[in-house]
């Protein structure tokens, strides 16, 4: 089997495991006239709000239903989850980080203000939360995109009720992703 990264292997006799240390390359990104365009990686979430994520979501290292029997497992991940499902810390931080993804790039795409690192983080943990189509209807996006920020921050706690009530525990992740939003800029 001829095993150069830089030719496709046959399917003459070649097996997986020789494909595994060939290269990937991201697919090009072809724009809206069909230019070719490089991909720029996505902004990722700092450590603040990576900590903030993990602690209102809780980790479960064996799959369990959730209240609607949805099969979940790690810090809420439920997209590949399955009975009798078990995973190390590291895996569920690594789930984590894949399904945030979505939130990442709704914030990405609906905040058109520079953010630093915590309104970022505060963001995609809101988003995380509550999707990005409430994101995109939201009074805080409003404000925040019309450059006032201390008024985006206090819409924050107005996303605290589920059903008409207010949950203390949405009020209490609401207070801590204003509160990191407020915070200067830290990695």
């Amino acid at each position: 089997c001829f095993n150069s990264p830089w030719f496709p292997l046959l399917s003459t006799g070649c097996s997986r495991a020789a494909s595994l240390h060939r290269p990937t390359f991201p697919a090009p990104h072809v724009s809206a006239r069909g230019q070719f365009q490089e991909r720029v990686p996505m902004r990722q979430i700092n450590k603040a709000g990576l900590d903030l994520i993990k602690s209102f979501e809780g980790l479960r290292l064996k799959a369990y239903k959730d209240s609607v029997g949805v099969w979940t497992i790690g810090y809420g991940h439920t997209r590949t989850a399955t009975s009798g499902m078990s995973i190390s810390e590291p895996e569920a931080e690594a789930l984590l980080r894949d399904d945030l993804k979505d939130a990442q790039g709704g914030v990405d795409r609906l905040a058109k203000q520079q953010l630093n690192d915590n309104e970022y983080a505060a963001l995609v943990s809101f988003v995380f939360n509550l999707g990005a189509g409430n994101f995109s209807r939201s009074t805080l996006l409003k404000k925040l995109n019309a450059g006032d920020r201390k008024g985006a921050a206090e819409q924050f706690l107005v996303w605290n009720k589920a059903g008409g009530q207010v949950l203390a525990g949405l009020t209490k992740r609401r207070k801590a992703e204003r509160d990191l939003f407020l915070k200067g800029s830290s990695k």
